[in-house]
């Protein structure tokens, strides 16, 4: 078991944003895998009752919405509550807009990107952060993307997004206190449904997420403090 004050020790409990698809889904089976305690949330709910059946107690899974802050909290008393404190916060929930020029996009397309990839990020922080730095230990991870260090046309609402998630995880880096540590990560080009969404079947020339997971995870948990402002990559 972790000790409460070894900071450099692996993670025991994970938490994923997003976690019924895509990398979140490919990280909650290689966490499993690999011994840790998970804990996750999407909107889908028919997707959150398979996870439970495959993955029972000790881990817990919840259907929320990380854009709205009442569903973030709700998420964060049940986690908090039922697995305890986490080690590791992987903020993976992500969404991105079909893709044209920014003039085109519409306001609602716009302001859901924003919601979900920026916003959702600073509540299921600002709802998780007291517990983890009262213990002065967790690592949050903030998924950011090749294009929150580059862009591309029209796709101009997911790279603002993703710009600002490296900024808002630098900054929190700056607030934490030692033995915590606040990461950007551009997990790379994966072939998974946002990316056909965008390169259409070009994406198949990509690893896929289960590719990716193998690793993704370990690099993950092994994350820490030496690691705090870093943007990094996997």
């Amino acid at each position: 078991m972790l000790s409460e004050t070894d900071s450099s020790a692996s993670p025991e409990l994970v938490v994923i944003t997003g976690c019924t698809r895509g990398l979140g889904r490919a990280m909650v089976d290689g966490f499993v895998a690999a011994g840790f305690k998970v804990a996750g949330c999407a909107t889908n709910a028919r997707a959150i009752g398979r996870l439970r059946e495959e993955y029972p107690k000790p881990h817990c899974f919840c259907v929320a919405d990380v854009a709205d802050d009442a569903s973030a909290r709700a998420f964060a008393e049940t986690v908090l509550s039922k697995t305890g404190t986490p080690d590791l916060f992987l903020n993976n929930a992500g969404v991105i807009n079909a893709n044209a020029p920014l003039w085109k996009v519409p306001a609602e397309a716009f302001s859901r990107v924003v919601d979900v990839n920026l916003k959702g990020v600073a509540a299921m922080i600002r709802h998780f952060a007291s517990p983890m730095i009262a213990r002065r230990r967790g690592v949050f991870v903030n998924f950011s993307s090749g294009w929150g260090r580059s862009t591309s046309p029209e796709v101009a609402p997911y790279c603002a997004t993703k710009w600002a998630i490296e900024g808002l995880s630098a900054a929190l880096a700056q607030e934490l206190p030692p033995g915590m540590a606040s990461v950007a990560l551009n997990p790379g080009v994966i072939d998974t449904e946002m990316l056909r969404s965008c390169f259409g079947p070009a994406a198949a020339g990509y690893p896929d997420a289960v590719q990716w997971a193998r690793k993704a995870v370990p690099f993950l948990a092994g994350l820490g403090p030496k690691d705090n402002g870093k943007a990094l990559t996997v």
